[in-house]
């Protein structure tokens, strides 16, 4: 496979306005949700990702007409010709997983091996399967695959362990069509998720709660087609705006929720950015000296994100004094921290818990992505540092951002692509 690699020269401030791609994380499921619909669904503000595509391969795959036209995607599953997704596609991605819940709601049945993505430490699908069954599904596993069969889904109440956000997902999309009502206890409450209740809802399935630690949905005969528009990337915004504050530059995003970014922003202005919010736009200047940040732990939402874990790092090798952080969601969440140390970052990792002790000046240095939220940390980094920068698999960081070397260029980053 041709290896495609980021030269990035750092030193260079970044200032200017940018729009906010959509949700990658609110794209996936809702892309799986129009598996219910007996019509056509149009969806607006889709990014252009590899994450995408791969769902839409998927899609296709299954029967589906799914077509792009710039960011909006028509998709039409009234023919669904297939239940069985291919484990080549399955394990370009970990939301593939998703397309379970939407499978069963629709026909009955789904085959679909382990899902795979990023390598984050174990990330067991056993919440997903304990619910599916639950509901009524028969679900096998053997030789790494998972068949499972299901009449609609049956009334019950799934409380969960932990508030994973694929489960949820996976309850409401395999409870939009049940007999009778599911409630889910200690759901995920990110807007993502709320995103899909609100496309479920205009499918046709009534639920109600999606955002908050209870969600019921009623299930319903038949799902149609609809129209929806996803929200804006927070996780995208946090990472351009770490680029900006790690530069001492100054951006403003356009066509950004930040109610969706309060944590991150809490962050960021302890640190000593100087931050102003519109109804939908958001504005950073950063600081002349980077505040070290005393503690910062990952939680679920409306905790800080673990999917901003890595950016902010970035942003905080160059603090004066000690910034600590605490993982409590992924175990290797850490992996990038072994190429920002190439670039002269002082970093010690015990468990759970990473130290960054701030240095006066970071240089250049040969990286390499290993998973999507790290591989954006290392340009952040990189775009700080002195001198010439070159960050290898870049696939990883595309797989969630749209155009990001053009994106950066346009602040004025001096960032190419280098074919290998």
């Amino acid at each position: 496979m041709e290896d495609t690699s980021f030269i990035i020269e750092g030193g260079e401030r970044l200032s200017g306005e940018i729009t906010l791609q959509g949700a990658k994380n609110s794209a996936l499921p809702i892309l799986a949700a129009a598996v219910l619909a007996e019509g056509k669904c149009v969806i607006h503000n889709c990014p252009d990702l590899s994450d995408v595509r791969t769902a839409l391969e998927i899609l296709g795959h299954l029967g589906c007409a799914a077509v792009r036209r710039g960011h909006t995607v028509e998709v039409d599953a009234r023919r669904i010709a297939n239940t069985s997704i291919p484990s080549r596609l399955m394990l370009k991605m970990r939301s593939s997983v998703i397309f379970l819940g939407a499978l069963l709601g629709r026909t009955g049945e789904a085959e679909a091996a382990y899902p795979g993505g990023c390598e984050l430490g174990p990330r067991p699908i056993d919440l997903h399967i304990g619910a599916l069954r639950q509901m009524g599904a028969e679900i096998s596993e053997e030789f790494g695959r998972i068949t499972a069969k299901s009449g609609r889904a049956r009334e019950t109440c799934v409380n969960l362990s932990f508030p994973s956000v694929g489960a949820t997902e996976n309850i409401m999309l395999f409870a939009a069509r049940a007999r009778g009502r599911v409630t889910v206890i200690n759901a995920a409450r990110e807007p993502e998720i709320e995103d899909l209740g609100e496309f479920l809802n205009k499918m046709g399935a009534r639920v109600s709660g999606a955002g908050s630690g209870v969600i019921t949905i009623d299930g319903a005969c038949r799902l149609t087609g609809c129209e929806h528009t996803v929200i804006p990337d927070r996780i995208a915004a946090a990472t351009y705006m770490c680029a900006a504050a790690a530069t001492k530059g100054k951006i403003t995003i356009d066509r950004i929720r930040p109610a969706h970014l309060g944590s991150v922003t809490d962050i960021m202005r302890q640190s000593g950015c100087l931050i102003s919010e519109g109804e939908s736009t958001l504005s950073l200047t950063a600081p002349d000296a980077i505040r070290p940040v005393r503690l910062i732990r990952t939680m679920p939402y409306p905790g800080f994100p673990t999917d901003a874990q890595a950016v902010v790092m970035a942003y905080l090798l160059r603090a004066r004094g000690v910034s600590v952080f605490t993982e409590n969601i992924f175990e290797n969440r850490y992996r990038h921290t072994g190429e920002l140390e190439k670039l002269g970052a002082d970093i010690t990792i015990n468990g759970r818990v990473c130290v960054v002790s701030g240095v006066p000046a970071l240089t250049g240095a040969h990286m390499c992505a290993l998973d999507l939220r790290g591989g954006a940390a290392l340009a952040v980094a990189a775009l700080s540092a002195q001198g010439r920068s070159e960050i290898h698999n870049i696939c990883h960081i595309e797989r969630g951002y749209e155009r990001f070397d053009e994106t950066l260029s346009g602040l004025g980053a001096r960032i190419t692509r280098k074919k290998i």
